[in-house]
């Protein structure tokens, strides 16, 4: 499953898997409840991989950012609960320590973190492009 696919859906909690199109906008399925729904073309729906997160030089794409948090809890799921927003910062400067402090908001933070539970739940170990992937691969090829 690519990125592409998972979606967040403004005033839903989760995550959701786009299942298609419909005449009114998107049949899409929640990731951990497995229920369908209708996403009306009213909803601000977001693709995870078009979602970024501001750095002071660039922005990172998230999938950058959830494989950071995957490679430093090695597969496992981060730390939940309540959490104050010192721990929160701290924790997301270890991930990427050139975040940008002014335009990631502590509830952007929970997001991330929330999100990539989700996804680690749901049996998701690979946040790498699946078309850069290809892409590396063949250029690799084509250098040897």
């Amino acid at each position: 499953m690519d990125l592409r696919e998972i979606l967040s859906i403004s005033g839903f909690g989760g995550l959701f898997k786009l299942i298609s199109q419909s005449r009114n906008g998107l049949v899409v399925e929640g990731l951990e409840d497995k229920k369908r729904m209708n996403a009306f073309s009213h909803y601000k729906v977001s693709s995870l991989h078009d979602i970024a997160i501001y750095t002071d030089t660039e922005e990172i794409p998230l999938r950058k950012v959830l494989a950071k948090i995957y490679e430093k809890e090695n597969g496992q799921q981060a730390f939940g609960g309540k959490i104050d927003e010192k721990q929160l910062k701290a924790y997301f400067e270890t991930i990427l320590p050139d975040y940008d402090r002014d335009r990631v908001y502590v509830s952007d933070i929970k997001k991330v973190i929330s999100w990539y539970n989700i996804l680690v739940r749901c049996g998701f170990t690979s946040f790498e492009d699946a078309q850069e992937a290809k892409k590396d691969e063949t250029e690799k090829a084509t250098k040897e």
